[in-house]
């Protein structure tokens, strides 16, 4: 087995090998014919400037073949594929005349036929041209067009001279060639004045108050988007000032002709002309009026064909709500989603408002609304066609890791649509799991199992005793969130039991800003088999059991060790050793306080009372976030996210009016729990930019601080932060990095403040298929806990010198839905190893770690 497992890894090494040089020694020019020009680089100059305009350079159709860090891989794999691979199968195939009737007894007429078209044969070179890049031939009739196209780019940016020539240069190098656009500009011209002509009276009166907007100003130079933002602007102006009927082909821009002939001055005179409304059959124009609203028809549960006479219906709050059978909602549920009012003047914004928010009720299908017109009036019907009361949705998956050999779990949702009748959506859940431990890595258990449930209610408005309209309108499509939910662990860790409540909220003030408040969010978190504590961790219980080597030929310890059939070295006994060897050293005087062995001994005792103590958060936390993102495919943004969260205040006031039990060290308890007092905040921002040919630069930063204080000495481990991992520093495992310069010494390394910064470079490789190079750079400490390890601790700015830096690369294969993610990290400075040693320690693929995420991590 091990022979074959050899022979196999040689065989794929090998395989890799003649794969590269096969790559790499591919001719380019290789589908280049004798007369044909293969394009290496376009330039342009404009009045014997050299260009760099990413917009100029999109306006060109012909681009040379991407390359990956200067190597031209896509065109060199194209170059693999054969041209006619089932020619050239039947040439092999009839070649010797035994052949053909020897692999027909072999397998059958149907199969050797077939071969023609299968992978090997056929398939392969298809993958290769799909996957690869065809070589880019110089095409005068494209470069003709791209020179055309970039003196109309030029003419809208005012430079109405332009003229515009390309030159092919082919001197460097055989069958190569660049093309040189070249453009003579001159002087731009300028808006010399503005003058307006509007028909209308209202409209006119409506332009003056705003008129200070505009994006055309004398004295600039003259650019056509400006013209195309105006009319843009001018239309959502009237639309939302009661021009119900405004169409944008009234607004037009006159240039008299003889403007832009002037040699000298080259100054243009622009006229602004608004024409009444064109109405469709007639040839009279009719004057724009300002519509306001009259009756507002509500259908609630309308079907497409449905006869809407029959249905019976009420009057609330000047909205006439129909219905079929009977009412399912609330009026005033439906109404408050609904931005337009009667007599209120006509807004474009508030009918897509409406939109939002009926959607954002979460009950009905994407409403349609339709206006009818009398005079200056307007008769709105609003249909609503709702979504299934009742939902059902179940997953199942299996897992399988190091820890876990196999695993199976189960998770199903029920969710019922308008369960009071005011649009709110009650989800309950549960989920469950077992699987089958590593007996290596979990040699006394064999199973573990978890098991939860959750009820989420959403209401679509602002549930307070007070009103709160006027500080979150409607429009904000705020939302109020009640959940409750428990969740079960065995076997796993030390055995968890979870219990969880929140009541938050959530709006959005635009597109791109979010809030969140979690009013209050009560978390129990206790653990079920505290004396499995150094089975768990076993770095921790290592630390523990080096300390007590030196003690453990001592009779009057003896009750505390215990040898195996496989190491005949006496290690403590888990539970009762490791308790009595650390009641020794702390309470009886075993080791002198002023030792390092007690210190270390009482750092772990700290360690494993935090770790396995139950933990009560009750918290408050307000976020805030930004996001210029506009879109799935827009990779030119920034985001921008903070997070303040407070815990154990309110407690800390009710202690102070009724009188709370106290532990040992002092702590208020409630239910026999000290309850966590912290404060914590977090700032993330991210920064995208966009460069030609698909490539992107991210960045993102990161400050996060949690300080204990009144009734905690330590951030509860839920709440501490950690760093490595594929969402993080790639050259360290998650938990493994920090604090400070410490050796990593827990299995599961956490500290109350951190500081990360990332950066990543992005590019295509080939197809789907995307390459990444990324610095990540960070650590973890403590600061303000009860922490005594001086290398664990952030004391001053001289703590910076500990940030591990991991540097690395990454291949990505997108799926469209998801992004599969492969990364391999290298450290590169590890603040763990002395000063003269950390930079470029063990750097190499053998130290290297590898992270596999879903998902670009920022």
């Amino acid at each position: 087995m091990k022979m074959c497992l050899r022979n196999t890894k040689h065989f794929a090494k090998i395989s890799l090998l003649l794969l590269v040089i096969a790559i790499t020694s591919c001719n380019a020019l290789k589908k280049v014919e004798e007369d044909e020009l293969l394009l290496t680089k376009n330039t342009i100059t404009a009045d014997g400037k050299k260009i760099k305009n990413e917009e100029a350079y999109s306006l060109i159709s012909q681009k040379p073949n991407s390359n990956l860090l200067g190597y031209p891989l896509r065109l060199n794999l194209y170059n693999l594929a054969k041209d006619n691979p089932d020619s050239l199968y039947q040439v092999w195939l009839h070649k010797k005349p035994k052949r053909v009737a020897r692999l027909n007894k072999l397998l059958s007429k149907k199969q050797v036929d077939g071969l023609g078209e299968s992978f090997i044969v056929k398939g392969a070179s298809q993958w290769l041209k799909n996957i690869g890049e065809s070589p880019a031939i110089i095409d005068t009739t494209k470069t003709s067009k791209s020179a055309k196209l970039l003196k109309s780019y030029y003419d809208s940016k005012g430079y109405f001279d332009t003229k515009s020539f390309y030159q092919i240069d082919s001197s460097n190098r055989k069958q190569r060639a660049q093309i040189n656009y070249k453009l003579e500009l001159g002087d731009p011209y300028i808006i010399d004045s503005i003058t307006k002509n509007i028909t209308s009276k209202t409209l006119d009166s409506i332009y003056k108050l705003n008129a200070e907007n505009s994006f055309l100003k004398e004295k600039e130079q003259y650019n056509s988007s400006n013209f195309y933002k105006e009319r843009e602007r001018l239309t959502n102006l009237f639309r939302n000032s009661g021009i119900f009927n405004f169409q944008e082909s009234s607004i037009e821009y006159f240039i008299p002709s003889d403007s832009t002939k002037k040699p000298i001055s080259k100054k243009m005179e622009v006229e602004l002309q608004i024409s009444n409304l064109k109405q469709r059959g007639q040839n009279k124009l009719t004057a724009y009026k300002i519509f306001k609203f009259d009756t507002i028809n509500i259908y609630t549960d309308y079907f497409f064909g449905d006869d809407v006479s029959k249905m019976k219906s009420i009057t609330y709050d000047n909205y006439t709500l129909f219905y079929k059978d009977k009412l399912k909602y609330k009026p005033k549920a439906i109404t408050n989603a609904i931005f337009i009012k009667k007599d209120s003047v006509y807004k474009e914004i508030n009918k897509s408002r409406t939109y939002k928010q009926i959607n954002n009720l979460n009950t009905f299908k994407y409403p349609n609304i339709t206006f009818d017109t009398l005079s200056n009036r307007l008769k709105t019907n609003i249909y609503l066609s709702p979504l299934k009361k009742y939902t059902l949705e179940t997953n199942i998956e299996g897992t399988h890791s190091n820890i876990q050999r196999l695993g199976a779990a189960l998770s199903t949702s029920l969710n019922i649509k308008n369960v009071f009748g005011g649009a709110e959506t009650l989800s309950i859940s549960a989920r469950g799991s077992v699987g089958v431990l590593s007996e290596v890595n979990n040699p006394n258990e064999n199973s573990v199992s978890e098991i939860g449930a959750d009820v989420n209610l959403t209401v679509p408005r602002i549930w307070m005793p007070f009103k709160t309209k006027k500080i979150i309108p409607p429009y904000m499509l705020p939302q109020t969130r009640m959940v409750i939910g428990t969740n079960f662990q065995k076997n796993i860790g030390l055995d968890k039991q979870n219990f969880n409540t929140i009541l938050g909220y959530n709006w959005s003030p635009t597109q791109f800003k979010k809030n969140s408040l979690e009013l209050i969010n009560i978390q129990f978190i206790r653990n079920l088999n505290p004396n499995r504590f150094y089975n768990v961790y076993q770095s921790t219980y290592k630390r523990l059991d080096d300390v007590a080597d030196d003690y453990q030929d001592d009779p009057a310890l003896s009750e505390f060790f215990e040898t195996s059939e496989n190491d005949s070295d006496p290690k403590l006994i888990i539970p009762t050793g490791t308790s009595g060897f650390i009641d020794q050293v702390l309470n009886q005087g075993l080791i002198p306080t002023t030792s390092d062995n007690y210190k270390e001994v009482r750092s772990i005792d700290e360690r494993e009372k935090r770790l396995t103590e139950n933990n009560l958060i009750f918290s408050t936390s307000f976020s805030y976030s930004k996001d210029s993102r506009k879109g799935v495919n827009d990779n030119d943004f920034h985001q921008f996210k903070i997070k303040v969260e407070s815990a154990g205040n309110l407690l800390s006031l009710i202690s102070g009016i009724t009188k709370f039990n106290e532990n040992e060290d002092g702590h208020k308890e409630i239910f026999g729990v000290p309850f966590s007092q912290y404060i914590k905040t977090d700032f993330d921002y991210i920064k995208h930019w966009s460069f030609p040919s698909q490539n992107v630069l991210a960045f993102r930063g990161f400050l996060g601080l949690a300080v204990p204080y009144g009734n905690s000495n330590s951030v509860p481990f839920a709440k501490s932060y950690f760093a490595g991992g594929s969402n993080d520093n790639r050259a360290w495992n998650a938990y493994s990095l920090g604090p400070g310069s410490t050796q990593s010494l827990n299995d599961f390394n956490e500290a109350n403040l951190k500081i990360a910064a990332n950066l990543e470079f992005r590019f295509p490789i080939a197809g789907s298929i995307k390459g990444a190079l990324f610095a990540d750079a960070g650590n973890i400490w403590n600061v303000f806990d009860n922490e005594e390890n001086e290398d664990a601790i952030f004391k001053d700015f001289n703590s910076l010198e500990e940030i591990a830096l991991g540097t690395g690369f990454g291949l990505r294969y997108d799926f469209s839905y998801f992004v599969l993610r492969l990364d391999t990290g290298f450290k590169t400075y590890n603040p763990e190893l002395e000063a003269s040693k950390r930079w470029f320690n063990d750097y190499n693929f053998s130290n290297a770690t590898i992270n596999i995420g879903v998902n670009y991590p920022f």
